[in-house]
């Protein structure tokens, strides 16, 4: 195992845009979606010194008891008044391409650039969730997970058109535009950030992206998965950053931190995790039996690490050391308390540590 030596380049965190933030169960804190909470969140972050805050976008929850994200804001909205309201922090909103016109969005970012000050990102996500666009109307059976990423293809080669030409005339096989003006162009171009692990997923961010958000099963999948998208960048004459999502629960001790920890995990909401795995597409009784798992971790949307101020620090540097990742985006149980605790006890020595 390589010796963990080094902390990520960038912290940041992912808002609790939706009621009951990133953990699904009654017996944990249960946030609001209000723009007050996500404001105090993004506030917190920037005075700790993390490096960016990013919204998700989210058009249907997941019921359960505890109705987890049946209210949510809209993320390019939220992150425009947040660009206003914060100085340095960057400012990144996700943008379903399926939903918005690529000359809308063009739009859309050349004003959040201007509000930002050149802080802003857009994290462009592949809508594949079918219920959250069929209740619209805008869910196409007809399209496979390879179309999905064709269609997105040529939406950002739009995009990106619009913010640096005058006019932009196109027939594609999905947009027909005609002198199609777009002005003020942005000062400087948006950060572009992508998620997904399939194969037309890391073409897409290897070609167009300057961040990928990674998942895998453990950290050696991790490692190769960040280094096979910055080889395929490399490839293009590009570079990317890698990142994963990372919840931390942090207490005075690691004895008091495993405590918050089995508590938050004693009240998970099976119904919501369930309905959760099957927008994913998997049939009802696989769903199930992943939902019938460890307790304790089935609440937790993404990977934990828990602890005590230095048990935390050690972890998270054994991530990135063993990764190779360019940064973490973080979540916290309790955002505004936590917030101030990490900046306090972690984030000196892990900054420290770089």
């Amino acid at each position: 195992m390589n010796a963990p030596t080094t902390a990520p380049t960038e912290f940041g965190i992912f808002l609790p845009i939706g009621n009951g933030g990133w953990i699904m169960s009654d017996t944990a804190p249960h946030p609001q979606a209000t723009y007050e909470h996500n404001r105090e969140a993004a506030l917190a972050a920037e005075r700790i010194g993390l490096d960016f805050v990013m919204s998700m976008a989210k058009w249907r929850g997941y019921g359960g008891r505890t109705d987890h994200w049946g209210e949510t804001l809209e993320s390019m909205t939220m992150m425009s008044a947040l660009a206003e309201a914060t100085h340095r922090v960057k400012v990144w909103a996700t943008v379903h391409t399926n939903l918005f016109h690529p000359a809308l969005v063009a739009k859309m970012f050349a004003t959040l650039d201007q509000v930002s000050g050149g802080r802003c990102g857009m994290n462009v996500v592949v809508g594949a969730y079918e219920h959250e666009f069929s209740q619209m109307g805008q869910w196409r059976a007809d399209f496979s997970h390879d179309d999905r990423y064709r269609y997105t293809e040529e939406w950002i080669d739009l995009v990106e058109r619009l913010w640096t030409e005058d006019s932009v005339t196109a027939r594609g096989e999905f947009f027909t535009l005609d002198d199609c003006q777009s002005r003020p162009h942005p000062a400087q171009r948006p950060t572009l950030i992508a998620a997904g692990r399939s194969a037309a997923g890391m073409r897409f961010q290897a070609a167009h992206c300057d961040g990928s958000f990674l998942t895998a099963e453990d950290l050696p999948g991790l490692r190769a998965a960040s280094r096979d998208v910055k080889a395929m960048a490399a490839l293009r004459g590009r570079s990317i950053k890698t990142y994963a999502m990372l919840t931390v629960v942090l207490a005075e001790t690691d004895a008091a931190a495993q405590a918050r920890f089995r508590e938050y995990g004693r009240g998970y909401d099976a119904e919501a995790i369930t309905n959760m795995k099957l927008s994913w597409g998997l049939p009802l009784e696989r769903a199930m039996s992943m939902t019938a798992g460890d307790e304790a971790h089935e609440a937790f949307q993404t990977a934990v690490v828990v602890g005590g101020p230095d048990s935390v620090v050690r972890q998270i540097q054994e991530v990135v050391g063993e990764t190779g990742l360019d940064g973490m985006m973080l979540i916290f149980p309790d955002y505004l308390p936590d917030l101030a605790a990490f900046g306090e006890q972690v984030l000196p020595a892990l900054r420290a540590g770089a």
